[in-house]
């Protein structure tokens, strides 16, 4: 083959052409390296033909046939298949049935997975190799094949779709893309799509991008991509449309959401939605929740603050449609969150129990982000959070050690991050508000959900208590009237509906909280709404 002949081909045939004729490190040369290079080979095989037969089956014979490129020799190497597990960290562990402990497990590089484009879950065979000095684990040398497939057919079929771009799947590329920004040390960004978290479906953000639009961790981008070019894994965000439903020139100079005016909450987000739920009436009372609210749900086990969370939320997404809804959950059971998934119309972002601490940490963060960038655009935003109990405990186990513990085993600096989530919820002066309701577990047996209680106690001008003893009685919801309340009440309660609480409370103080929650629940359960139930309770009491 002349070398015009070579100069007319593209970089991945002269690859191809040199990979055939056993050439090494061809993959770093550039197009005229390779040309001058095959034309080298080319000639020499002519002049030599006697001593040099150039077929590609001797020339890796010679070399040690596909596994040439391989620092490791194969001779010692012996073929394992099984299931492949991927570590957050991007390298993985072959596992098989066969494996009786840990120590056998296979280690795979994350250039291998990033090269196959491999999943947890796949099944992949392979030459495998003894630890080295210093290593712990086996090592995979040269992955054979995927779910049956053989690596080389599956390298052939990412060339056809290189050298075809037709033939990819290109219907996302038409339509615009969505996801929530996290901006990270180096500059760059991701939009990411899964649930707040990293995966293979994250879009690439350039500093450019984020510095001329001056975007932040928690913006909801949206805008087109385009496809990853070679060597890239991820597609790539071209240019942006909306920023948080608005378009990008609009948000540039928006304030700092640390630098806005907090006041205490003086707009009610009503919750009575009706004769029922009773539950939402009764908070609408007695622990009114206003724009900028700071609350606490403090809850036993199995003292339905679950179910009321998903009524809470309902109520809000009917009565404040404006009104921008985020359900967390953190450390929670999967079945619990398709049931709030499937009951409630909002935003359910969740690390479930089964995950590592540091996805609950990853979770909250960059949803108090997105709650920030939503108030520094003068939106109500409302996070209902369950619980921030777990968030705590998932804290304690990822901070570096303080040297100090206090009670329970609980570390000091494990209460930063739940106080800077907890203490974001304000009512901002010059427009938007930060809505956080969060749930606290008591009377657990934990010395440790004790402690986290009593720092937070303090912290939320509204706190809700549910009661283990009206639970235990079947009694619900099992609200404790005393207990519960909400700071300077006055400002979202009517003069008619203050005069009535504080009668209430007067009247009945040496009540049983049983007693009082009983009668409570039937007066209500009589009445269409919160108005006919005061005027019916004064009347019927003489309050």
């Amino acid at each position: 083959m002349s070398q015009v002949d070579l100069e007319s081909m593209t970089v991945l045939e002269l690859r191809q052409k040199a990979k055939e004729a056993g050439l090494k490190n061809y993959t770093k040369l550039k197009k005229e390296e390779l040309v001058e290079l095959l034309a080298e080979t080319e000639s020499s095989k002519k002049g030599d033909s006697n001593e040099n037969v150039s077929t590609t089956a001797q020339v890796e014979e010679k070399n040690g046939g596909k596994y040439a490129r391989l620092k490791d020799p194969v001779d010692s190497a012996f073929e394992l298949s099984g299931t492949l597990q991927i570590l957050p960290e991007g390298f993985g562990f072959l596992k098989n049935d066969d494996m009786k402990s840990p120590e056998e497990y296979v280690y795979v590089s994350a250039s291998q997975i990033q090269k196959f484009k491999l999943r947890s879950g796949n099944e992949i065979k392979g030459k495998v190799r003894s630890p080295r000095e210093g290593e712990k684990y086996f090592a995979m040398l040269f992955v054979e094949s995927v779910n049956g497939r053989s690596t080389s057919e599956i390298m052939k079929e990412e060339e056809d779709l290189m050298n075809n771009p037709e033939k990819k799947d290109m219907s996302k590329y038409g339509k615009s893309q969505t996801g929530i920004l996290e901006v990270l040390s180096d500059g760059f960004g991701f939009l990411r799509t899964n649930n707040y978290l990293s995966g293979d479906n994250d879009i690439y953000v350039s500093p450019s991008q984020i510095r001329r639009f001056r975007l932040r961790t928690g913006d909801k981008i949206m805008g087109k991509i385009r496809t990853p070019n070679e060597g890239e894994k991820f597609d790539a965000l071209l240019y942006v449309e909306t920023v948080n439903g608005d378009i990008p020139e609009k948000v540039v100079n928006r304030p700092n959401f640390e630098r806005l005016t907090p006041v205490f909450p003086d707009e009610r987000i009503k919750l009575e939605t009706g004769k029922f739920p009773v539950s939402t009436r009764i908070i609408d009372l007695f622990a009114p929740v206003g724009k900028g609210q700071r609350g606490m749900i403090a809850a036993a086990p199995k003292a339905g603050k679950t179910i009321l969370l998903k009524e809470i939320a309902n109520a809000i997404k009917k009565n404040n449609p404006e009104v921008e809804l985020i359900v967390l959950l953190i450390d929670e059971r999967p079945e619990e969150v398709t049931d709030i998934q499937r009951s409630v119309q909002a935003d359910v972002v969740y690390s479930t129990f089964d995950q590592l601490p540091a996805n609950h940490i990853k979770v909250a963060e960059i949803v108090l982000e997105r709650g920030k960038r939503l108030v520094e655009q003068g939106k109500d935003v409302v996070i209902l959070m369950d619980s921030i109990t777990r968030f705590a405990r998932g804290n304690n186990l990822v901070v570096p050690p303080s040297g100090r513990t206090l009670s329970g085993g609980l570390d000091p600096e494990a209460l930063y991050l739940p106080k800077k989530f907890f203490g974001a919820a304000r009512n901002i002066e010059e427009g938007g508000s930060l809505t956080i309701l969060a749930t606290a577990l008591i009377d657990t047996g934990s010395r440790m959900d004790d402690m986290v209680f009593e720092e937070f106690k303090g912290t939320g001008n509204m706190e809700l208590h549910l009661d283990r003893s009206l639970t235990e009685k079947r009694i619900f919801p099992a609200i404790d009237i005393y207990k519960s309340g909400t700071r300077r009440e006055d400002k979202l309660l009517s003069d008619e509906e203050m005069k009535f609480v504080i009668s209430i409370r007067r009247a009945f103080s040496n009540h049983a909280s049983a007693d009082i929650a009983e009668k409570l629940i039937e007066t209500m359960s009589r009445t269409n709404s919160n108005q006919e139930f005061i005027q019916l309770f004064v009347k019927k009491h003489n309050l």
